[in-house]
């Protein structure tokens, strides 16, 4: 994979001699395959969504919960596209609602070519951090059903403090319009799950309400109709903790900030999902050391 630019920091590295900016090779690195019940209720079920936690990151978010494997890149092991054909076939015969890739950029090539091979029977979700270029999308037409990003900022000075990405705002906005053009209005079945679409997401930071309110006048304004789910997990892990340029992130998000979100979200009248504040526990984090004894395919 020479000259990447898979992702909108367009590193340029050949992948197949050095690792990129997302820490990854050319080898598709898997840390997880298994049945996840935590999502939107139209994307779990009640089977749960088959979801597949790649190794590395191409945003890599001073506070992500997954820093494990998105920045350590502590675990996982290397699949080839059949082994992958393989894992998604085998969450379908779990009976997973749905393929679920989660933080798939960085190997979307990989992703799309084994897709090309097999199309599963179920809807293919491309769960991501909305930090996406379009150019890699358009190579996904087809290949993906739903789309499940995040839209973290509409502040680019706090996207740079802790996502390295001073064009998230329009990059994102960008991105999220392809995959709206891509899928159309989404298409639910008639158990209420979604077969087609997009669920955009936004984490509500500690300290950081006005970023939130502002990302949810942008939806309203630019993706009338499309849900969001405003999520309120956020627990201080990654490099937060130990970093005191990060304090003001360093504690979980309070009833008030939360509340002053969510109230403006149903002003804004915003179809969607709304997480309890409950949901802030390390404990709902993945075990990922599924592969870890398992020898990389060839």
């Amino acid at each position: 994979m020479t000259g990447c630019t898979l992702c909108p920091r367009r590193c340029g590295v050949d992948r197949a001699a050095q690792r990129g900016y997302c820490g990854s090779g050319e080898k598709m690195r898997i840390a997880r395959a298994a049945l996840h019940f935590w999502e939107e209720p139209p994307i779990s079920g009640t089977r749960g969504s088959g979801a597949v936690f790649f190794t590395g990151c191409s945003l890599r978010c001073v506070f992500c919960q997954n820093s494990a494997i998105s920045a350590e890149n502590a675990h996982g092991r290397d699949f080839d596209a059949a082994g992958f054909i393989a894992l998604m076939q085998s969450l379908e015969s779990e009976g997973a609602h749905n393929i679920n890739l989660v933080t798939p950029t960085h190997f979307a090539g990989q992703i799309a070519a084994a897709l090309r091979q097999y199309k599963p029977k179920v809807p293919v979700v491309y769960n991501c951090g909305g930090y996406e270029s379009v150019e890699t999308l358009r190579s996904l037409e087809g290949l993906v059903d739903i789309y499940l990003p995040d839209f973290k900022y509409a502040d680019d000075a706090l996207a740079v403090s802790l996502s390295n990405a001073p064009d998230y705002r329009a990059t994102a906005l960008a991105a999220l319009r392809e995959m709206v053009r891509q899928t159309g209005e989404n298409v639910y079945g008639d158990d209420g799950l979604l077969q087609r679409g997009v669920i955009v997401r936004h984490l509500i930071l500690p300290a950081h309400t006005r970023n939130s309110l502002a990302v949810l006048d942008l939806l309203a304004a630019e993706f009338p109709g499309v849900p969001v789910s405003l999520m309120a997990q956020y627990v201080p892990m990654g490099r937060v903790p130990a970093d005191a340029r990060y304090a003001d992130v360093n504690r979980r998000v309070t009833a008030r900030e939360y509340r002053k979100v969510l109230d403006h979200m149903m002003a804004l009248d915003l179809d969607g999902f709304c997480q309890e504040r409950s949901a802030a526990e390390a404990r709902y984090v993945p075990d990922f050391t599924q592969f870890d004894a398992v020898p990389d395919q060839k």
